[in-house]
């Protein structure tokens, strides 16, 4: 089903304030999400493999800092999606890379890596640069990169399928910010490495300029899901409104 950007924006801000997120922390789900699917890298279809860390796991605190020091930090997610800390620790490392010159973030028990993108974008073009890497899967092992220099619109993104046994900590993702000194990353073509795959920063703008500025297809089931869930928000928005009605 088609459907206007700012109909599915609003139909996913209520769900993930639904499921307990702030103000800024669903506002921020949201753009990651349209952000990847405005760029034809299936930001819905990210969602879809995300929606039982967000209605399952709801009532997990949203992260926690374990560790921080001048020039880094060890944040865990409890098992959620990254929606829920990616932007918030994208921007701790960009403010310990505006005081030091450099900065690093990790993050434990986090799924759905990939909506960083939209975090790291905001970053370079705040004048930040900024690389993230992370490793997903448990039999086969793929291993992603992403990275934007200061200044530029856009970031990079390449993967790859690898040989590496199976990590026990593949829901980790580091996280690297300088203000020193450009940022570029792309996987090597290290043995085991096959089906790697780069999208550069001006691949990623032409999708851009190729995608539906004016509305989006919608799977109707994940459509449907998205509403049910955000209906939570307007049933307890009527009941306050009755309250408050009833109050005066």
């Amino acid at each position: 089903m088609h459907i206007s950007m700012n109909e599915l924006k609003a139909a996913l801000r209520r769900c993930f304030e639904a499921c307990g997120y702030f103000v800024g922390n669903y506002e921020d789900a949201a753009n990651m999400i349209l952000w990847l699917e405005k760029h034809d890298l299936n930001g819905l279809d990210e969602l879809e493999r995300a929606l039982p860390y967000i209605t399952e796991r709801s009532e997990k605190p949203l992260s926690t800092v374990i560790y921080e020091d001048s020039t880094s930090a060890i944040i865990d997610s409890h098992d959620r999606s990254a929606l829920n800390c990616i932007a918030a620790s994208v921007d701790l490392a960009h403010a310990k890379a505006l005081e030091n010159g450099i900065a690093t973030v990790t993050v434990h028990n986090c799924h759905n890596r990939m909506f960083i993108l939209k975090a790291l974008t905001d970053c370079g073009r705040r004048g930040i640069s900024v690389a993230a890497y992370w490793q997903s899967g448990s039999d086969t092992v793929t291993e992603h990169s992403a990275a934007i220099r200061a200044g530029e619109r856009y970031p990079s993104y390449s993967r790859a399928t690898t040989s590496l046994p199976g990590n026990i900590d593949n829901k980790a993702l580091t996280i690297i910010c300088s203000s020193r000194v450009d940022l570029t990353t792309s996987l090597q073509q290290s043995k085991g490495n096959r089906n790697a795959r780069h999208i550069s920063p001006t691949q990623i703008a032409d999708n851009k300029d190729h995608s539906v500025e004016q509305g989006i297809d919608v799977n109707e089931a994940l459509w449907e899901q998205i509403n049910h869930i955000g209906m939570g928000v307007l049933v307890e928005n009527n009941k306050r409104s009755q309250m408050e009605a009833g109050g005066q």
